[in-house]
């Protein structure tokens, strides 16, 4: 006979928190026997003035008896390109975390290689220069270490601070790759200062996603002023989300709610007419066309003359990311 759950084990209290990445956190209770897996709600969160997904906190549960000693990947340099270069979805592959799951091979792959403190590295003969600088390139702060290694073992109770991670993932703050080249393998780090023109970038979209086997960044839409977009592709899939509002849109009681880390980022890269509103874009490829793919981003961009016609202006321009993101009301 099975003992009956108590209902503080049935129904457990769980903190959910902003995938927006604006700290608001949310306390609530749930049933493991109807969500047994990780729990998202879709609620209003008071910070950023919209509905976002709150997602529960999985670090939570175990309270003082549970350490994350650290994050690894394990990783074959010679299988990376292949990975960034898999669209298949997870759930063709029956892989899918849950039935909604709609992310791809590349790009789930591409996540767990760049929130890694440290890349077990299993490097066989196939693995050549390039392998290595892909790697390399695309999570430049992160600590390679040989699986055969005594330093694997020192690395895995080395610490990590779960915060820390999660806010270095948000495109507000993300610790993203710099400009370098080697082996054939080139990084381009793209950041204007002037908002894309909804109607050409949207044209161009198949092309920018196809440029590089990773890209990644933050970028701003016209016609959605006040909106931080995030850009993540891999093998050729682009996911476009809604991230929240730039700070420069936020009055000014809102910014004690904001993250540390996230007012430090928008600090470093503050301008004194348009905040922290930029174009930050990111692109890593074997044989990358920098000076093609620096064309092809500039052409987006809204000409002299669109800019100076101001937001309201800006507003009144094609919506066409109304077709990837919820119409601006």
């Amino acid at each position: 006979m099975v003992a009956p759950m108590a209902r503080n084990e049935l129904r457990p209290v769980i903190k959910l928190r902003s995938t927006a990445g604006s700290g608001y956190t949310y306390v609530t209770r749930k049933n493991r026997r109807n969500d047994p897996d990780r729990l998202v709600l879709r609620k209003y969160d008071p910070v950023v003035g919209q509905h976002v997904d709150l997602a529960e906190v999985i670090s939570a549960h175990g309270g003082e008896s549970l350490t994350l000693s650290n994050v690894m990947t394990a990783v074959d340099p010679a299988l990376v390109l292949p990975y960034l270069a898999n669209g298949d979805d997870l759930a063709e592959a029956g892989l899918a975390a849950a039935a909604t799951d709609q992310r791809t091979i590349g790009d789930t792959w591409a996540r767990q290689l760049e929130y890694a403190a440290v890349l077990a590295l299993f490097d066989g003969e196939e693995a050549d220069d390039e392998d290595r600088a892909v790697l390399a390139q695309l999570h430049p702060t992160a600590l390679h270490v040989p699986v055969a290694s005594r330093q694997l073992a020192e690395a895995a109770f080395a610490g990590f601070d779960v915060e820390a991670a999660a806010a270095a993932q948000h495109p507000a703050c993300a610790l993203l790759p710099q400009e370098a080249k080697e082996s054939g393998v080139a990084t381009l780090v793209w950041h204007r200062r002037r908002p894309f023109h909804p109607e050409r970038l949207y044209q161009a979209l198949e092309d920018l996603a196809c440029a590089a086997v990773r890209s990644r960044g933050r970028f701003w839409l016209a016609d959605r002023p006040d909106t931080l977009l995030s850009w993540d592709a891999a093998g050729g899939a682009l996911c476009v989300e809604d991230a929240g509002p730039w700070l420069a849109s936020l009055p000014d009681a809102a910014w004690d709610m904001i993250p540390p880390m996230r007012r430090a980022a928008a600090a470093l890269d503050w301008h004194p007419e348009h905040g922290d509103c930029c174009q930050h874009l990111v692109f890593t490829a074997p044989g990358l066309d920098r000076e093609g793919l620096e064309r092809l981003l500039d052409s987006c961009l809204l000409t002299e003359g669109e800019f100076a016609a101001g937001h309201d202006a800006w507003k009144r321009l094609p919506a066409s990311f109304d077709a990837l993101l919820d119409p601006v009301s």
